[in-house]
């Protein structure tokens, strides 16, 4: 009976599950989430189980289909352990093939390149941080650490020219909060800032809405550039984690092209590698 259920599984998937998903409403897999909340409510496993593997096929139908540098971010961002990803990673440069997961099951991935997967991290990336708010810190924090990860592993590593994806005017919160940094000696004080604000708290918070009467006595706290008072008289945009790494790339490579290396580029490294500490962390 076990026989025949899978192979009528296997059929359905085969026969039937392609065809349908091609043609599939973009509202099915929200109606999906909905009816796994539903079922998680009620305590009914054995159907949340059901939904939830129809949910996984759909994913793992769609992923097919995208271009492999998309197949790979995926695979990269469900990946615990580092030691993994890098063996991804190489795996994918090296031109594909069968890959041992976390969980120790096999799968075949494509071959692609290091600057494409890295790229389009980095558009995940900016999609979600232009938003006011973040929904899903843990998958933004994946996303940074796929994209930083994918850069590092290009010849040039962390200064390779590829990375630089057009930022010419350096944003002016995320330089602030940098600046706040490197004026502290690298101890667990730095630290606990850095994860105050990967965590969204302090500089790093999602700007809500408050009432006027609330929202006059917030505009006589708020500091604009190099702590002056705020111009505008509104609260600057939040630090984001991609976007704040980005910054401290982009002043590392200020600081090794202008030949003024040394404590500071130190400094800098020491906060990119703390701050992928701590987004591994809140990531997995």
């Amino acid at each position: 009976m076990v026989h025949l259920s899978q192979w009528l599984w296997s059929w359905w998937r085969k026969e039937l599950f392609g065809k349908r998903v091609d043609e599939m409403e973009s509202g099915f897999l929200m109606a999906l989430d909905y009816m796994i909340q539903l079922a998680q409510k009620d305590a009914d496993d054995e159907c949340k189980s059901l939904l939830e593997v129809i949910k996984q096929t759909v994913l793992d139908h769609l992923t097919k289909k995208c271009p492999p540098h998309v197949q790979v971010v995926g695979l990269l961002y469900q990946t615990e352990k580092k030691e993994s990803r890098h063996e991804l990673l190489r795996c994918v440069a090296a031109g594909g093939g069968v890959f041992k997961n976390d969980k120790g099951l096999k799968c075949q991935i494509p071959g692609a390149n290091l600057n494409d997967i890295a790229n389009q991290a980095d558009d995940l990336l900016e999609s979600m941080e232009s938003r006011d708010t973040i929904p899903d810190r843990k998958l933004l924090a994946r996303l940074v650490i796929v994209r930083e990860e994918a850069r590092n592993m290009m010849g040039g590593g962390l200064l390779d020219e590829r990375n630089d994806r057009g930022l010419t005017t350096l944003p002016v919160v995320e330089v602030n909060f940098l600046s706040k940094l490197v004026a502290l000696k690298p101890r667990k004080a730095l630290e606990r800032m850095i994860r105050d604000v990967m965590n969204g708290k302090a500089e790093g918070a999602n700007n809500i809405k408050q009432s006027s009467a609330d929202s006059h006595s917030e505009h006589e706290h708020l500091t604009g550039l190099s702590g002056r008072g705020s111009v505008s008289g509104r609260k600057p945009r939040p630090v984001r984690p991609g976007m704040f790494l980005e910054t401290v790339s982009k002043v590392l490579g200020g600081v090794y092209a202008s030949n003024t290396s040394g404590i500071t580029a130190q400094h800098l490294e020491w906060v990119h590698q703390t701050t992928l500490k701590i987004l591994q962390e809140l990531a997995f």
